[in-house]
């Protein structure tokens, strides 16, 4: 009995700087006849991050002309273990592929929040949602009424902190995006109080134009110049949860300077705490309970930018590195069952 082919890409070649699509490769694979324990999905949904650029590089866990990980949602189609019965969805991470072999150890069997879309699990409710209500709650420490600026605020984590800390009952939200459009956006949509685009340098300026009385808290995805601005806007006792470093992903080798005012967290009794998201997977049913009811109301959405079709996998990593995306980039594969 012939075997199902999979669509795959792999890395072919190490980036110089800003990747481009002649790194990657696709190629058809025929998927081999299951083992006792093995499970075949379907993929439906895949995500693509900005910490997939520094895997890439040498130092990086990708390896060359190999299978690529990353978050990905599917369907069950094939199984050899009663504990992914045909049609289960599930979370797993073996993902740039339109058919994946998995085991039951290397999944996570979707819960069933009737109204929610699916695609949410890669969105405010996956990694993205659970880096932004981690930096908050856990690492930052939000308190209502307190002012807080969070940086690359129109991409996955920026929404989706946005929309958590308004709910917290931030008192004022601030946000820095990469155009005029997207700056619109967060005030328009997404209940900014106040947002700039960052090439309207100075930053410092613009930062202490949109919170001329100073922030409390910081959720930091870019580093750099972001950084220093923040710390200068910091009031005394300040927060500062650092979730990524966008702007120097494509620039390992040679990173922007650190913030020149880096002493003023000394000099302000500032709090600066890096955190990876892996970390705090236990935080997960807080995020459910606090955001599956207001999902379901409607009160709140999962802000996604979806790229159809396996074919633009690759297309929708670049574009996601040079801010094509306004909320979470997501590729859709397939359709999602009814």
């Amino acid at each position: 009995m012939s075997r199902p082919t999979a669509r795959v890409v792999h890395l072919v070649s190490r980036p110089d700087g800003e990747p481009t699509a002649g790194n990657f490769a696709f190629l058809d694979e025929t998927v081999p006849p299951l083992a006792a324990d093995e499970a075949l999905v379907e993929n439906i949904h895949q995500s693509v991050d900005p910490y997939m650029r520094e895997e890439m590089d040498e130092t990086g866990g990708w390896q060359l002309h190999a299978p690529l990980e990353g978050r990905t949602l599917g369907r069950i189609v094939e199984s050899r273990t009663p504990a992914l019965p045909v049609g289960t969805l599930v979370h797993h991470r073996r993902a740039w592929r339109t058919l994946s072999v998995v085991t039951p150890d290397e999944t996570t069997v979707l819960p069933d929040f009737a109204g929610v879309p699916l695609s949410a699990h890669l969105g405010i409710l996956g990694g993205t949602g659970l880096s932004a209500w981690v930096g908050l709650t856990r690492i930052a420490r939000l308190r209502p009424d307190e002012t807080i600026f969070i940086s690359a605020a129109a991409g996955g984590v920026g929404t989706a902190a946005g929309r958590i800390a308004r709910l917290l009952g931030a008192g004022r939200i601030v946000g820095s995006a990469g155009s005029a459009a997207k700056v619109a956006h967060l005030t328009g949509h997404l209940g900014f109080d106040a947002a700039f685009d960052h090439h309207d340098a100075p930053l410092a300026d613009r930062l202490r134009e949109a919170a001329p009385e100073g922030l409390h808290v910081y959720l930091d995805n870019v580093g750099g110049d972001h950084l220093e601005a923040a710390i200068g806007a910091l009031r005394d006792h300040g927060r500062i949860a650092w979730c990524g470093a966008v702007a120097q992903y494509n620039h390992l080798q040679a990173p922007p300077p650190a913030p020149r005012n880096l002493f003023d967290v000394v000099g302000k009794s500032l709090r600066l705490e890096g955190f990876l998201v892996r970390d705090h997977l236990d935080a997960r049913p807080e995020l459910y309970d606090f955001l599956v009811p207001q999902l379901r109301s409607g009160a709140v959405t999962s802000d996604e930018t979806v790229v159809r079709g396996f074919e633009h996998v690759v297309d929708a990593f670049l574009g996601m590195l040079r801010g094509a995306n306004t909320g979470k980039m997501i590729v859709q594969l397939a359709d999602e069952p009814r």
